[in-house]
């Protein structure tokens, strides 16, 4: 059993995991598998370790979709922002399954859920903490406007809460929180100058 941890996680030796469910379940026990960590019993599983996976998790990191596009707006216009997601890593509202391998042979999913997000327009102004996530033209909640030109920095910070299945049960939410910091994304306020022309000139 030492040699079979040789190539995997864990000290070792490696040990089978048998459960006993009750009730019901009476006296039948089932072999889950094995594990290289003998120090960990079933049973032993506790908020502790399940909040150090869920900390553990790939999380996507938000960037800022801007309307006008191309990051580019005019002073005094109104300027809509929203939180946006990439593919890569887990979203709010997005299953992460762990491996039964390592947790005893339980099914153990986590997710991450929106618990806030603040909105840093780059001028020192922030908008939230607030539960939205924002929106495009016209009905986007999350808007402003610059009274002055130039670049600004502006990035959207998220706060998770965790929640968890174990083998089917209902959600339960994970003590603590997740907070992360967003990309930033370089927004160009410029000014735009009127003039008159006569028709056809």
């Amino acid at each position: 059993m030492n040699t079979f941890c040789n190539d995997k996680e864990g000290n070792g030796p490696a040990i089978w995991i048998y459960r006993q469910v009750v009730p019901p379940g009476g006296d039948d026990w089932t072999r889950l598998g094995w594990t290289c960590y003998p120090d960990l019993m079933p049973g032993r599983v506790d908020w502790d370790m399940i909040a150090a996976a869920f900390h553990r998790t790939d999380f996507a990191k938000p960037t800022v979709a801007i309307q006008p596009v191309n990051a580019r707006t005019l002073v005094r216009l109104p300027t809509y922002f929203e939180a946006d997601f990439p593919e890569a890593g887990y979203e709010p509202n997005e299953v992460d399954d762990l491996n039964p391998a390592a947790w005893f042979g339980m099914h153990i999913s986590v997710k991450p859920v929106l618990n806030t997000a603040t909105f840093h327009l780059g001028d020192g102004r922030v908008i939230g903490p607030t539960t939205s996530l924002g929106g495009p033209y016209p009905s986007g909640d999350v808007n402003t406007t610059y009274e002055r030109s130039g670049t600004y920095g502006v990035r959207a910070d998220v706060v998770y809460k965790g929640f968890v299945t174990i083998d089917g049960s209902d959600w339960l939410e994970i003590p603590g929180q997740v907070d992360l910091q967003g990309e930033t994304i370089d927004l160009a306020v410029l000014t735009a100058k009127n003039e008159l022309y006569l028709p056809g000139n």
